[in-house]
């Protein structure tokens, strides 16, 4: 699993390579949250255009990011999944407190 942060103005995008699962899962949160935090991104996008998969373990570390943020009124989006990870996003729920935005 790789991740490749990239900030423009307000917005920190968060681009997930490979599998996030149970064994990335943890690396994956705490980097993510040591790159908000450094970032003061108001805004967080999720680009999972190249992520192959992605489990239950990985919704939970979409909703744990969302309820660790919340008090820093920071807005969460997913961008461009594809069909498989995207079916797994909408079982859970997640486009409700995370919007799915066109771009990156």
């Amino acid at each position: 699993m790789d991740i490749l942060y990239d900030r423009s103005g307000n917005t920190l995008k968060v681009t997930l390579w490979g599998e996030l699962d149970e064994s990335a899962s943890e690396a994956v949160r705490n980097s993510i949250d040591r790159n908000i935090l450094l970032s003061d991104a108001r805004r967080v996008v999720f680009d999972m255009s190249r992520l192959s998969f992605m489990d239950s373990s990985g919704i939970g570390v979409l909703v744990g990011r969302y309820k660790k943020f919340a008090k820093r009124r920071i807005r969460f989006f997913v961008s461009s999944p594809n069909p498989t990870v995207d079916k797994i996003l909408r079982l859970s729920g997640i486009y409700t407190i995370m919007p799915e935005v066109e771009t990156a």
